[in-house]
């Protein structure tokens, strides 16, 4: 069955300036990805005429649907209606529908409609009208040698609407989809080339109708494992087949599949194990806390954390014994040590995790450069310590010592 390919054309100077964020974009990759249409590009033009024929026409080139967001509004710097219309060799018309729609959006609430408020209303005689259920600006369907072109709003919530009530049901009535069936494979403990080399024969003996990709992010790698076809259950079946090839080979990093971040899969162990959590973080200034609280239910296995930023606070609120400080200093294996373990005892948790670094840009020694950070995990059985050598930039660097120190629980949960 043929691919069917999307293009995401966004207008407005305000883009390229960075002055508003496209979010359009990524919600609507994900909603045509629900329903089979692969997008293959996502372009953004400013407002010049000449520009946006052209994006229109290489757009045409490239897929069978394209997908327009901005430029709908009633003043003279709002181009894509006129350019439509210059485009598909028409003229611009008042629709008497999308009239009574914009008389009716603007008398129910109170308000004035205005000359310039009625120019909403004009459309090209080519188009389609797609009715805007929450706003003023209709949504306009060509069809063009068996291409589609759909023009929206760039208001989000207007454009999310008219996505979801009209125009996916309108191209599926159009084209015939083929399904795609994705499946994420979250990994954690091993950087993006490491892990590729490690799972190259299996990589190479995939099969032609699956796809992969790597998708790293601080802390952690996603395999992305993706599937065409007719037959979803038949594609399902294939990448979970494949997927039980892979955990022999690379199991000891996977923690998780789908859309679970690490801090939910940890909470969910947490919580089926009975266990509870106390925190003690210094270098990380209570991220690894923000993490773990993220999660709804969180209350159930986290009980609280510390953040003894100062050698003060090390020792009068936690107990850190001065001679360890003054002997290893903070950022050390038996600083760390103490952390956890009194962290656990002072929260009379399950498990107790300290943090103790340098996160930058300042404060480093020769013996210990930025980026230089000790972790440590405790429980009643055991406490497991690990040195990290990270990066120069402090966000990054309290970032990644958390992702390790999920890791580092998830490594060492006790079985009952």
């Amino acid at each position: 069955m043929k691919t069917i390919l999307a293009e995401l054309l966004t207008i407005g100077d305000e883009i390229l300036y960075g002055q508003i964020v496209d979010t359009n974009s990524q919600w609507m990759s994900v909603e045509l990805d629900k329903v089979g249409i692969k997008v293959i590009r996502k372009t953004t033009v400013g407002d010049q005429e000449d520009e946006i024929l052209t994006a229109f026409a290489e757009a045409e080139n490239r897929a069978d649907i394209i997908l327009i967001t901005g430029g709908l509004g009633p003043t003279s710097d709002d181009l894509t209606k006129p350019l439509l219309a210059k485009y598909f060799n028409c003229d611009l018309q008042i629709n008497e529908e999308a009239l009574a729609e914009v008389t009716e959006f603007f008398v129910s609430r109170g308000r004035e409609l205005t000359e310039m408020n009625k120019r909403q209303a004009a459309l090209p005689t080519a188009c389609s009208k797609i009715t805007n259920p929450i706003g003023t600006a209709p949504g306009m369907w060509f069809e063009k040698k068996g291409k589609v072109f759909m023009s929206m709003p760039g208001v989000p919530h207007e454009m999310k609407k008219m996505m979801t009530e009209r125009v996916i049901p309108k191209l599926l009535e159009t084209f015939k989809m083929p399904v795609i069936v994705h499946q994420l494979v979250r990994t954690v403990g091993i950087g993006e080339s490491f892990l590729a080399e490690k799972i190259s024969n299996w990589e190479k003996a995939l099969p032609p109708s699956i796809k992969l990709a790597y998708l790293p992010s601080l802390g952690e790698v996603k395999l992305r494992l993706t599937a065409f076809g007719d037959d979803k259950g038949q594609l399902r079946s294939m990448i979970d087949h494949q997927v039980e090839l892979l955990k022999p080979i690379a199991g000891e990093y996977i923690y998780g599949l789908g859309e679970e971040g690490l801090e939910i899969s940890i909470g969910k162990l947490l919580k089926q194990k009975g266990l509870t959590l106390a925190v003690a973080e210094s270098c990380t200034g209570g991220y690894l806390s923000h993490l773990i609280t993220s999660v709804p239910g969180s209350s159930d296995y986290f009980l609280g954390s510390i953040i003894p930023y100062g050698y003060e606070i090390k020792m009068r609120q936690l107990g850190v014994k001065p001679e360890i400080l003054e002997q290893n200093g903070a950022v050390s294996e038996p600083t760390i040590i103490e952390m956890a373990n009194l962290v656990r005892a002072k929260f009379n948790t399950s498990i107790g995790v300290a943090t103790s670094g340098i996160a930058g840009p300042g404060g480093a020694t020769p013996d210990k450069p930025v980026g230089t950070v000790w972790i440590a995990y405790s429980d009643k059985h055991h406490t497991v310590t690990k040195k990290l050598q990270l990066s120069k930039d402090r966000m990054i660097n309290i970032k990644l010592s958390s992702a390790a120190v999920l890791n580092l629980i998830r490594l060492n949960l006790p079985n009952s």
